[in-house]
Order: structure tokens, then sequence, then C-alpha cells
């Protein structure tokens, strides 16, 4: 997702140009070789997950319940990060994520994300949440709930609907389409007064995009391996 690097050789588990790779903390992401992109850092799925998403979002919003949306659902880890923030800080979330192209479930099993978080006893569940029909909701425990939608984000039409705003996509050099001022707009609108978008993207032009689309902007740490991200703000 971040940082690139010269393309690994296939796993024999590839199919659709999808392999899994183990990073430095030793939890596993995905590598696509079409794109010549991973989905998290080579530093360490969990650690840039929990710091992007968890640390800078969802610990900066006080919204009671909370109501998420994660553009880019793709291995699942942001959502089950904050599904175990919930459970364990007792927080009432609803989540809802867009992915128009879901990972396999073969894929899922072989990331096995609950085992590195160390909490086998999810592993189930969260395969169920990952292969949840579209449009249905489900309630993972008594703190979180789940969706998740195939609805591209240049498409995504919600106003004052969320708190919180997980903005996951590809780079904007491997996918402009996600980083246009249409889509912050889109973000902005989905966003109740106050809400906040995080992302691990720090590049000047996409805060300048921002701004352009209303939010208020600032450049916060970045996760190991990393400087800076950025975090948006709608006005209240």
């Amino acid at each position: 997702m971040s940082e690139r690097r010269s393309a690994p050789p296939a796993s024999p588990e590839t199919t659709l140009g999808l392999s899994v790779l183990r990073t430095r903390d030793g939890s596993c992401t995905v590598y696509d070789h079409k794109l010549d992109e991973r989905y998290h850092s080579v530093h360490g799925a969990v650690q840039e997950s929990f710091h992007v998403f968890i640390r800078m979002g969802l610990e900066a919003t006080a919204a009671i319940p909370l109501r998420v949306l994660e553009v880019g659902l793709g291995t699942g880890l942001n959502m089950l990060l904050t599904w175990v923030e919930a459970d364990l800080t007792g927080r009432n979330v609803a989540y809802t994520a867009l992915e128009p192209f879901p990972l396999s479930l073969a894929l899922l099993v072989e990331m096995d994300h609950t085992a590195a978080l160390e909490l086998p006893e999810r592993s189930g569940p969260f395969l169920e949440l990952m292969t949840l029909k579209e449009g249905a909701i489900a309630q993972a425990s008594a703190t979180f709930n789940f969706q998740v939608l195939a609805t591209p984000v240049q498409e995504f039409d919600r106003s004052a609907a969320y708190d919180l705003i997980y903005f996951d996509a590809f780079g904007p050099a491997t996918q402009p389409g996600m980083w246009t001022l249409d889509v912050f707009q889109r973000m902005f609108n989905a966003l109740a007064p106050g809400g906040i978008l995080v992302t691990y993207c720090a590049k000047g032009a996409v805060r300048r995009t921002m701004q352009a689309a209303g939010f208020i902007t600032e450049r916060v740490p970045g996760p190991v391996g990393k400087k800076e991200m950025l975090r948006a703000r709608k006005p209240d």
C-alpha cells in the first residue's frame, strides 16, 4: 500500500495475481502482482493499520455510537482491529465497508489475521464477516455491527451518515481515480459535522484536494517507516 519494492516471485497460491506476504511484525498482507502494490506496509500490517486507523482515527473521535465508513475493506484488518477495540472499550460501533473487489476466502484463511492478533477464537466469526452477503448487516458482538457494500466510492452518496472514515485505497500513483476532488467531496458529504477522515497518505496534492473539498487538514505522525500521514476534519 505504501512502500514499493521489487515484485517477489508468485506463490503457488497465486490465483488472480495476488499472493500472501509476511511483514516485519509477523502479520501478513497481500501483494498484487499486476499493480506491483501491497495492501499494507512491509514494516508490519498490524502496526500500520493500528496506528493509522485506530490510534489516529478511532481514538481521535468521541462519537458514541461511532459510525465508521471504510473505503477499501481489502484484507479486513482495519475492520478486525476496530471490532476488537469496540469489544475492549464497550463502545458501540456501526461499521460499513466499501469493497467492489473482495478477496477470496482462500487468501483470507492463508493470511490468518486473527492468529497475528493472538485471537484464534475470532477466526471463524471474522471469516463469516468477510464473506457476508453484500448489503446484509451482521451483529458480530454486542458492541459491533458490520455491513459491506460493493458500491464504488465514485458512486457513493450519503449525507452526514458517518463520524469517521478510514480512507485506505491504493496510493494516488496506482489508483488516481480514488483521490479526486469528486471523491473527497463525497466523503465530506458523508461525514457528520465534526467527523474525521484518516489515511496513510501524506502527499501535498492529496492534502490540497481535501482542502478544496472543504476539509480542515493536518499532518500527524505516520506509522513505522513513514514520517507523516493525513487527518482531515469536517467543520462543526
